[in-house]
């Protein structure tokens, strides 16, 4: 919980990371992306309408040629085929604006999923994704499900009913010239089933490289001043140039693929279409006497014969290009279950809390109660927090402490409902922590950790997340509560931008701010995981001092190692590997303990 990158107050609680025990819930697979059924339909009536118009235009330069009629009887035909051709854009222009208000929202779904469900993460699973592959997942990742969703679709019926609908005319005049489109046709698809798979599993590795090649440059970003100071920037520099190299390689083994099953698909098109050519030039020479189906092949139906080879292979085609798009999409979906719908660790209830209008009065101290709380790690199965009961009474202070590694944290996790129990139950003043009460008693909590979360924005900004409109006095008044004194001594005051993650403040100043933060959400009960850890002694007391006037008429419960810290508390509970026990100060006989009780 140490290093655990939220801030929790009365109104909002910001988590990176969240699991999911459902395994693949549904709407997330590409088949539940939706289609545009208007989208479909436009493009195929689109592709039916060429065979109307290709018989004008073999019918024009046809007569023209052979018939040698005046230009004028040709007029209404031209005007038909313009006529044809204008519906025919109007039409596609169409199919292609539905097709991407369908993707768009599919995408914007996709978003707000991942959005729900990142911000479930719970903090204390350390397997959760880097924000960085988060960040790319949500952007680029889905942003590249753009072809699939405005391609793939519309190709797939087109290439189910157009080459059947130009299969059936072209036999109405031919039926040697139909079985050569017959014999060329099917061997797309059956190549493209055997790529697809090669396909997919290039498209996929190539994803998971950029994903983890963006959250390690994030995080070497966010490290740069540790790398310095260590002296690695070489081998940081190196190791993101392999990185760099490797994803280059791994996208030219994608277009490779690519390129040359679009270059096999080109020459079975050509391959059938110059055979229905040779077939139709011979007839008209005389060479070939024999295929007709209803009449002897003349210019006229010899050309619209011609003009509809092509386009029998143009759906094909389109679909195979598709293919790639349906092999890059699948991957892109695989990885968003893997990092979104994974099994992990979640926090209790919603994540989301409206932010109140102003920062309330502070209410009344409130009791916490837990009883046999445990914790198993989702992924791994490792118990995380033995069973254990405890009892706070409204306005008591209790310091939790132990050696590392024995619970205090996951302890005071499971208490904000910043992660899921396995047994047991807590309750706030006898209100049971549930999916439904913890968004709730989460706003009437405090947390201040080892690591307060700092946005990229104003020092200003960073203290009212809780509390946008608190005023002036409210906030000198906190401010003054955590010994910020730093404040008024940056360039522009409260006005001051700060980074992500804090760049631009010590670790002491970031404890400060978090008191500061809360004590602007007006908590009930406040929750501190070692506020004091790794601070030098005067910080140490600045902090101990403001968080024991935050915490005056208010419940405290404090994770430390801090022997300073515990002296001031009411009272002491220690836990090891599980196992609490009860040590009071100054003869304070309150509390506590549910299996073992060891000896202070």
């Amino acid at each position: 919980m140490a290093n655990c990158p939220l801030w929790n107050s009365r109104s909002r609680l910001y988590v990176f990371g969240m699991g999911e025990r459902k395994k693949r819930p549904d709407g997330s697979s590409l088949h539940t992306l939706g289609t545009s059924s208007a989208a479909i339909a436009l493009t195929l009536a689109s592709g039916i309408l060429w065979l109307p118009q290709a018989g004008l235009l073999a019918f024009v330069i046809g007569d023209s040629v052979t018939a040698m009629q005046p230009a004028a009887s040709l007029v209404p035909m031209v005007a038909a085929f313009l006529l044809i051709a204008v519906l025919r854009s109007g039409l596609d222009a169409a199919s292609h604006l539905a097709a991407a208000k369908t993707a768009t929202a599919a995408k914007q779904r996709l978003r707000a999923r991942a959005a729900e469900r990142i911000a479930r993460f719970s903090p204390m699973d350390t397997t959760r994704p880097k924000s960085g592959e988060l960040a790319n997942l949500i952007s680029s990742e889905i942003e590249s499900l753009d072809p699939y969703l405005l391609r793939y679709a519309p190709a797939r019926v087109r290439m189910s009913v157009l080459p059947i609908v130009i299969v059936v005319a072209v036999f109405t005049v031919s039926w040697v010239a139909g079985l050569l489109l017959m014999v060329a046709g099917p061997l797309i698809p059956v190549f493209m089933s055997i790529i697809g798979a090669s396909a997919k599993q290039r498209s996929a590795a190539q994803l998971t490289e950029v994903g983890s090649m963006t959250g390690t440059l994030l995080d070497r970003v966010a490290g740069l001043d540790t790398i310095r100071l260590f002296g690695a920037s070489d081998r940081m520099t190196g190791d993101l140039a392999a990185t760099g190299e490797s994803i280059r390689l791994r996208t030219m083994s994608v277009l490779r693929l690519a390129f040359l099953s679009s270059a096999v698909l080109e020459l079975f098109s050509a391959i059938g279409v110059g055979l229905v050519a040779v077939y139709v030039g011979f007839s008209l020479l005389g060479w070939i006497t024999f295929g007709a189906t209803l009449a002897p092949l003349t210019l006229t139906s010899g050309l619209f014969v011609l003009l509809l080879a092509p386009d029998f292979f143009q759906p094909l085609r389109d679909f195979a290009a598709a293919y790639h798009d349906k092999a890059a999409a699948t991957a892109a979906m695989d990885r968003f279950q893997n990092l979104i719908e994974r099994d992990g660790a979640r926090i209790v209830g919603s994540a989301d809390a409206a932010i109140e209008g102003r920062a309330r009065e502070v209410g009344p101290a409130i009791g916490l109660t837990a009883r046999s709380v445990s914790v198993v790690a989702p992924q791994t199965g490792r118990v995380m927090l033995a069973p254990v009961s405890l009892d706070l009474r409204p306005g008591e202070h209790v310091a939790l402490m132990g050696p590392s590694g024995a619970g205090k944290s996951t302890l005071l996790a499971a208490l904000a409902g910043l992660i899921e129990t396995d047994e047991g139950s807590i309750a706030f003043n006898g209100e049971t922590l549930s999916p439904e009460t913890a968004a709730r008693l989460r706003r009437q909590t405090a947390w201040i950790g080892q690591s307060p979360h700092v946005l990229a924005a104003s020092l200003k900004a960073n203290l009212t997340l809780a509390a946008p409109d608190a005023t002036p006095e409210a906030i000198a008044r906190a401010l003054d509560l955590a010994a910020c004194a730093f404040a008024d001594r940056l360039p522009r005051g409260l006005a001051t931008p700060v980074g992500e993650t804090g760049a631009g403040l010590s670790g002491g100043e970031m404890r400060r701010i978090a008191v500061a933060r809360a004590a602007l959400s007006s908590p009930r009960l406040i929750l501190a995981d070692e506020p004091t850890a790794s601070l030098d002694a005067e910080t140490a007391d600045w902090v101990r001092r403001g968080l024991l006037e935050l915490a005056a008429g208010r419940t405290l419960l404090v994770a430390t190692h801090d022997e300073a810290l515990a002296r001031q508390m009411d009272r002491i509970v220690r836990i090891e590997a599980g196992v609490v026990g009860l040590r009071p100060v100054e003869n304070n006989d309150a509390a506590l303990v549910l299996g073992q009780e060891t000896p202070a």
